[in-house]
């Protein structure tokens, strides 16, 4: 009789414990994030997170979707089809100043990407290598809106060199099939595909080697989903913050985590070089012995002068600094 009350009890336990699980797998919040691009190595964090776990812990059922740029991101966020973006800070700003009612919570990275590149055997190292080449380019993406100021910086001219216009897929071709020397592009992104393209190494050129300090890509919401959900802003970007410094101490295993959800996402060994070359951009010399995604407002100053001088923001909307990147949602 006792043991049939044992085995009763403990049954009912474990029924007990089954439908809890069931409640609190119910129970966990849908979280959609929409990248800015195609998955490849700087996505490789948010993979890791929900391989880890992080955002189950945090109640958070999260959905990572592909993008087709970061302005087409924002634009989802701001009409709530997304809950987060991941896109290019400087791009929200602007749209953010036309009325997009969105804001950052947060700075992945933190120096700017961008670079100009070509492959290693054409042996241009330095900005003067550039002289008498030929540069492919996208107008009016936020690349080519920088490159005026690499100019500057770098004493180059206009005349120094010629240009090959094109979308994305074009910059690319041209390098790939000889018809550019150089492409603008982010040091982890269009040189590893120029790479695999050519099994032939890529010379990178960065602008932020120059003087060029500029935030780039971070994690975005819509402003009424701060005001009202500020408790699930605050989870999310608790395990994100987890995510990228388990990034930090395991690229490769975020890449292995990112290649089994999403096989497509390139050949392994050139993605890890890509996160390897991603992580360093975690954190500028103002934010290096803080966590990832906390951004120094000194540093979102310093790309709004930037984007006023050469970004087209008009200079009577510029702002400050915390009107549209906050690092209240953060864990310390």
């Amino acid at each position: 009789m006792q043991r049939r009350k044992l085995i009763g009890a403990t049954c009912a336990a474990a029924l007990a414990l089954g439908l809890a699980g069931n409640a609190m797998a119910q129970a966990r919040e849908k979280v959609t994030l929409l990248l800015n691009w195609y998955v490849y190595s700087e996505h490789a964090p948010f993979f890791m997170g929900k391989a880890k776990g992080f955002y189950e812990a945090e109640g958070i059922d999260l959905d990572i979707q592909e993008g087709r740029g970061s302005a087409v991101s924002i634009q989802a966020v701001a009409a709530n089809s997304a809950t987060f973006g991941y896109v290019d800070v400087p791009t929200m700003i602007r749209a953010a100043t036309k009325g997009a009612p969105v804001k950052a919570v947060g700075v992945a990275l933190q120096v700017s990407p961008m670079s100009v590149m070509g492959l290693a055997e054409k042996n241009i190292k330095t900005p003067k290598d550039i002289v008498g080449k030929t540069v492919a380019m996208t107008p009016g993406d936020s690349m080519s809106q920088i490159w005026p100021l690499f100019l500057k910086k770098t004493g180059l001219k206009e005349g120094d060199y010629k240009v090959v216009s094109g979308d994305a897929q074009t910059k690319l071709n041209a390098v790939i099939n000889g018809q550019a020397d150089l492409l603008l592009g982010y040091l982890m992104d269009q040189n590893i595909k120029v790479q695999d393209a050519t099994k032939k190494p890529v010379q990178v050129i960065r602008f932020a080697d120059y003087g060029i300090e500029m935030v780039s890509s971070g994690i975005v919401a819509n402003k009424d989903t701060l005001a009202n959900k500020g408790d699930l802003v605050k989870r999310f970007m608790r395990a994100t913050t987890k995510a990228f410094e388990a990034t930090e101490k395991d690229p490769e295993g975020a890449i292995d985590a990112m290649l089994k959800a999403n096989a497509k996402a390139g050949q392994r060994d050139t993605l890890i070089i890509g996160i390897k070359l991603t992580t360093p951009l975690y954190h500028t010399a103002e934010t290096k012995n803080l966590r990832p995604l906390r951004a120094s407002m000194k540093d979102v100053d310093a790309s709004l002068d930037l984007l006023v001088q050469y970004g087209g923001l008009d200079a009577s909307l510029r702002g400050k600094a915390d009107d549209w990147v906050t690092n209240d949602f953060l864990p310390q």
